[in-house]
């Protein structure tokens, strides 16, 4: 039965629809020889799909894994990269980054560290990932400066990014030193650099970026000692239902967007 490219290579585990899309992007993936196209249906009983010239099919579905990784700067929230840099899975045991599936669940930035999601769970990507969903998001921000409450809150309500405004956001005062200030941003959206660039508008520039927190999946709990950079662990049962319990909760609200947008 036809299917569209990317959700096939999703199903199988060799990526998520969006690593599945940039792999078609580059032109990693061919159809019967022919290089494919994005959103291109296939019939995997009848089309043979290769990635870097290597067939590949249908295996058993692995284990289901769900991890915790710190990310260190310098790092790309991706599975390749066609720069070289090191990726995510770079940091994972042999075992865990070839064959088994795993993913980023959205980005963090190169320059960014912190709290990232990994899962071979297609679907909980894809919902984890839709624009729908509303996790939290917490984040130490290092920025250039001293910005005054009334600035702080011009950011709580929202600023206007290309034409769209953000959506409300926790910002707070941690810490004001000599020439910079560490405020805790809470956000309930992901658009890319976000942080980065509500700052930028503002005057004043994120200097480092951290991530502490994906809605109560912490780097750092009293019942497990710090995460440290580079470092991974999996997620306890308790985070892995508060992930399950998001996904249902969007279902719910919105199936039918949900089913219909494709984004991973």
């Amino acid at each position: 039965m036809e299917a569209r490219l990317q959700k096939i290579l999703a199903q199988w585990g060799i990526a998520s629809r969006r690593e599945a899309e940039e792999m078609i992007r580059q032109s990693r993936v061919r159809i019967n020889g022919v290089l494919a196209n994005l959103g291109q249906k296939v019939d995997p009983q009848r089309d043979t799909i290769t990635v870097d010239g290597k067939p590949v099919s249908e295996k058993p579905r692995p284990a289901l894994t769900y991890l915790l990784l710190h990310k260190p700067v310098g790092v790309v929230s991706t599975c390749y990269d066609p720069q070289g840099r090191p990726t995510v899975l770079d940091l994972l045991p042999k075992e865990l980054q070839q064959g088994s599936g795993i993913h980023p669940v959205g980005r963090l930035d190169a320059n960014s560290t912190g709290a990232l999601i990994l899962t071979n769970d297609g679907d909980m990507t894809f919902g984890l990932t839709h624009p729908s969903h509303s996790i939290s998001k917490t984040y130490h921000v290092l920025v250039k400066g001293h910005p005054p409450e009334a600035v702080l809150e011009i950011w709580r309500q929202g600023v206007v990014l290309e034409g769209r405004k953000t959506q409300p956001a926790g910002v707070r005062l941690m810490e004001r030193f000599a020439e910079q200030s560490c405020l805790e941003i809470i956000l309930q959206e992901g658009r890319n650099r976000q942080i980065r660039r509500v700052a930028q508008q503002l005057g004043y520039p994120v200097i480092k970026l951290h991530r502490t927190a994906i809605g109560s999946i912490q780097l750092q709990t009293p019942k497990a000692p710090f995460l440290h950079e580079g470092n991974y662990r999996s997620l306890t049962k308790d985070e892995i239902g508060f992930l399950q319990k998001q996904l249902k909760h969007m279902k719910v609200k919105d199936p039918v967007k949900l089913r219909s947008v494709e984004k991973a």
